[in-house]
Order: C-alpha cells, then sequence, then structure tokens
C-alpha cells in the first residue's frame, strides 16, 4: 500500500493526491499535523533519501526560523530534531511506495513509477 504523508492544505500534496485519485491509484493519506510523525519513520526517510532533500528551506516555515536555528542544521540528526518539532519544514509530500521513498510531487516520475 502506498502511504502519502503531508498536510492537507498543502497546494502540493493537494496535487499529488489528486493526480493519484485520477490516475486510480490506491493509497492511505497520513497527516502528520494531526497524525503526529514517529522519529523512526522520520529517520527511515533520511536512511532512504538524503536529509537536504527532506529538509524544506523555501517554505515560510524555515524562513521564520532565526539565523541561529538556521545555522544549527549541520547533518541529518539536527535536520531530523528540527524537523520533528516542526513537521512544516518537511518537504511534502512524503510518499512510502512501498519499496522506497520520494519527496515532492513529480508527475512524469510518478507515471514512469506506475
Amino acid at each position: 500500500m502506498i502511504t502519502l504523508y503531508g498536510i492537507p492544505n498543502c497546494d502540493t500534496v493537494k496535487k499529488a493526491r489528486a493526480w493519484l485519485s485520477e490516475h486510480s491509484v490506491a493509497y492511505e493519506f497520513h497527516d502528520f499535523k494531526k497524525q503526529g510523525l514517529a522519529p523512526e519513520t522520520l529517520a527511515r526517510w533520511t536512511d532512504a533519501l538524503d536529509w537536504d532533500k527532506l529538509l524544506n528551506r523555501k517554505g515560510t516555515t524555515w524562513r521564520k526560523l532565526d539565523a541561529a536555528a538556521q545555522a544549527a542544521v549541520v547533518d541529518a540528526a539536527s535536520a531530523q530534531a528540527l524537523m520533528l518539532a516542526q513537521t512544516s519544514l518537511i518537504k511534502r509530500p512524503v510518499v512510502d511506495w512501498g519499496h522506497d521513498i520520494t519527496a515532492g510531487f513529480d508527475a512524469a516520475a510518478w507515471a514512469a513509477r506506475l
């Protein structure tokens, strides 16, 4: 089963969910704002992807951090701690395809995957 992680009001998550529905792809949605995110899950994601790909440095949550908090993110451990504290810092959506993990939405890559 495919699991799509994100928050429902994120535009990219909305696009990804619509794409999956339009292509009749069954999936579970995990709202990590409401349902939380286990540290083990985030660790698995950072094992599968570079932590730098998971950390959303383009969003407003990152921009609202002070310079010291931003500068403190230097490795997987510090990035994970910050992403667990503020899940909005995670690039969305994260998709567990059952055999690998991806972050972000790319319709062409998803079509090739299916």
